[in-house]
């Protein structure tokens, strides 16, 4: 099997001969990525003393602290009145330059599964747009409004899955933190009123172009994992597995053809630099996603303080458990 075929079978539970693998640092990688950039956005960035600013191609204002976390925290959102709303800007994604790049890599010979990032999803931007705690009020207070701004966001994402999907994409990732340690933000009826219905819709013209679907959520999302599998998601990246309990994760994934993509789980254990436990939890994850398993390496070490040396030895043990030579 080449790069692709490992991916897909893995997917579909089909005896793939080992896991998938999306690891940098010219270690072993089964796929082919590219993202998409909108039309006539250009980023402002400044800085005022220890705090840097930036915009959004949604019109949001962010801050973040020159020394600290990349993403920093939405400053002003793009919609702070609701009579705002029919005047929100959303990004282009109709011109064929917004693929430009993904196109010019998706179209050369290669045995590795293409992968599109194709940004958040609609719960991710949705927050920004109003900003967390006031959307969170937003959702139990105006419905209707929430619905209507849900749209605008779902319009753009079936823009840039069309995209995508004549860029010849094998798989899609979108991304969604909608967990805590515990559970969920909100509640799983909320999720049911709010979202399914819309994954499912947008979902299914990414399934049309024979893509795949690969959804990135933090935190614990166990009470809506049978929702997302019945909107069509084939792969969960999860980068905190062991806030799962892992052998029912397994099974009920490997019950619905799906997969798992993640690394060594970055809180509870990659962070510890116990080369011990880092090659234990390498090779349990191994042994209870066998044949359902994409593995990767979280891509900011130093935001969860972890040195590329314990990174490599959970590398290390996933290729030696899997029967792999490392590179």
């Amino acid at each position: 099997m080449n790069s692709r075929d490992i991916i897909i079978a893995n997917i579909e539970h089909t005896g793939a001969p080992r896991p998938g693998m999306t690891f940098d640092r010219g270690r072993i990688n089964d796929t082919l990525s590219a993202g998409l950039r909108p039309h006539g956005y250009t980023q402002r960035r400044w800085t005022e003393g220890k705090l840097e600013y930036y915009d959004d191609e949604w019109g949001n204002l962010w801050v973040r602290m020159k020394e600290g976390a990349i993403k920093g925290e939405i400053f002003r959102p793009a919609i702070t009145d609701w009579r705002q709303l029919p005047d929100l800007r959303p990004p282009d994604y109709t011109h064929p330059d917004c693929a430009a790049a993904m196109n010019a890599l998706f179209s050369q010979p290669t045995d590795k599964f293409k992968l599109a990032s194709i940004g958040g999803w609609v719960f991710d931007n949705a927050r920004y747009l109003r900003k967390m705690e006031v959307y969170f009020a937003d959702m139990a207070l105006y419905p209707d409004e929430v619905c209507r701004m849900h749209e605008v966001v779902a319009g753009v994402y079936e823009q840039k899955i069309h995209l995508a999907g004549r860029a010849g994409a094998d798989g899609i990732v979108i991304g969604e933190d909608m967990g805590t340690q515990t559970g969920l933000l909100f509640s799983p009826k909320m999720f049911r009123f709010y979202f399914k219905e819309m994954y499912t819709r947008l979902i299914s013209i990414a399934h049309e172009y024979g893509m795949r679907v690969f959804m990135h959520s933090c935190g614990q999302n166990w009470a809506i994992v049978p929702d997302l599998l019945d909107a069509g998601v084939d792969v969960f990246q999860f980068d905190q597995p062991a806030l799962y309990d892992m052998p029912k994760l397994a099974a009920l994934l490997s019950e619905r053809k799906a997969a798992l993509w993640s690394p060594v789980d970055i809180q509870k254990i990659l962070p510890t630099g116990d080369r011990q436990l880092i090659e234990s939890g390498a090779r349990h994850m191994i042994d209870v996603f066998e044949g359902g398993l994409i593995c990767k390496n979280y891509p900011d070490l130093p935001g969860i303080g972890v040195r590329e040396e314990w990174d490599d030895w959970a590398y290390a043990a996933i290729c030696e458990r899997a029967g792999m030579i490392q590179r």
